[in-house]
This record gives structure tokens, C-alpha cells and sequence, in this order.
């Protein structure tokens, strides 16, 4: 984010202010874990495959008995995604997708070409749930969330994020019409949540936090 807090633009643009550094990192810590998380409204705007690159991350996650790639897991409540987006077009790894009945018949038939569905009867995924399936059926241990806010807000009013890893690029966008990391919404969280600092490192002029975040419910363990 920039140093006034913003994830992107008024006008949500693909994020493109960070260094290259930045995104190795991100592909790194893609890298650990056995799904990677996106919401459709980012994977809508970053056109992104949730893929890594060609380097020897591949070859440590099968060292550690993990599959080449993570499981890519989309959230959309109404469904209605584009089966052309570039995460369609590769079978590096399971596509796999947690929506609702909303999502209409001609999306179904088609998505189900190039995804495994799971579809409630709820107007709402539910996301403790989803995780419960990864764990369940999918052998998910740990999972990357790559945004969006909207997405990332909801999982942090569940308590369902252990770990923020936070990049502070050396930019202000002002203004209150772009988003934080918790998006736009003017109502506070249910209830404060307290971050333990665990890690900062300084490349160039980016700044790399890793954060845990500490639940209540968890305290006495």
C-alpha cells in the first residue's frame, strides 16, 4: 500500500506502483502455500493466472512434498465470471470455485469446463466453511489471500487471517474514494484488531512488514 494507506486508485487500477521486488515477493509467499485466494471483482481487474514464475520456486514446493503450483480458489457471490480470464487458460494447477446459487445457469455450464464449483443456497459464501473444505477435501493446510479488500475485510471480521505480510511503497494517493487495505466501507471492524510486528526488511525505498495477527480466542493457548 501507499504511505497513506491506499491499495490502488479511485478508479481500482491493476496495482502497478510497486518494484519489482515487491513482486517476487508476493510470488514467494504465493509460493508457501497450498491454495491462493482472490476474489472475482481483483481477478476481474488484474486478469491475473495465479501462477509463479520460471524460477526454482516450483522445484521447493515439490521438495516439500507440495504440488508445482498452489490450488487457485476464486470467491464470487453472484458468479458471474468471465471464462475467458486468463486463469482459464492454464491447467497449471485446480481451478476451483466457491459461489452461490445466484450464479446463472449459462455461467455454470460454462465454468464447469474449466472448474470445480461449489455453489450455496446462502446469498453469501460462506467463508469458514469454504475453508473447511479446503482442509477437508482439497488437503489445504495453508492458504494465500491476494485481495481484494472486500474479500480480505470479511475474512478479518471472522478471525480467519493469521498472518499480514505489508509492503509500503513510497507514494500517496489521497483522496476517500480509493481503497485501504480494508476497502471502502466507512463502518469500523466489529472490533479492533491487534497486529504483532514479526518481521521488516528495507529494499530500495519499500519498506516489508509481516504482521501476526492476534485473536482474542487465542490468547489463552
Amino acid at each position: 500500500m501507499t504511505v497513506d494507506g491506499k491499495i490502488t486508485t479511485r478508479n481500482f487500477s491493476p496495482v502497478d506502483f510497486t518494484s519489482r521486488e515487491d513482486k517476487l515477493h508476493l510470488f514467494r509467499k504465493r509460493a508457501l502455500a497450498d491454495a491462493v485466494l482472490i476474489g472475482h471483482s481483483t481477478l476481474r481487474r488484474d486478469n491475473v493466472r495465479l501462477g509463479l514464475p520460471k524460477t526454482d520456486l516450483s522445484k521447493a514446493r515439490t521438495a516439500r512434498d507440495q504440488t508445482p503450483y498452489p490450488i487457485r480458489v476464486i470467491v464470487s457471490n453472484e458468479g458471474k465470471i468471465d471464462n475467458q480470464l486468463t486463469i482459464f487458460q492454464t491447467d497449471i494447477s485446480p481451478i476451483l470455485i466457491f459461489s452461490t446459487a445466484r450464479m446463472p445457469r449459462k455461467f455454470q455450464a460454462a465454468l464447469r469446463e474449466k472448474a470445480t464449483l461449489h455453489l450455496t443456497k446462502s446469498r453469501h459464501v460462506d467463508l469458514v466453511a469454504m475453508l473447511e473444505k479446503l482442509r477437508s477435501e482439497y488437503n489445504v493446510h495453508t492458504v494465500a489471500c491476494e485481495g481484494g479488500p472486500t474479500l480480505f475485510r470479511a475474512l478479518l471480521e471472522r478471525s480467519l487471517i493469521d498472518q499480514l505480510n505489508l509492503t509500503i511503497a513510497p507514494y500517496m494517493f489521497g483522496g476517500a474514494n480509493a481503497p485501504t487495505l480494508t476497502g471502502l466501507s466507512k463502518e469500523f471492524l466489529p472490533a479492533s484488531v491487534h497486529c504483532g510486528l514479526i518481521d521488516m526488511r528495507v529494499v530500495g525505498e519499500e519498506c516489508f512488514l509481516t504482521y501476526r495477527i492476534k485473536h482474542p480466542r487465542r490468547r489463552s493457548k
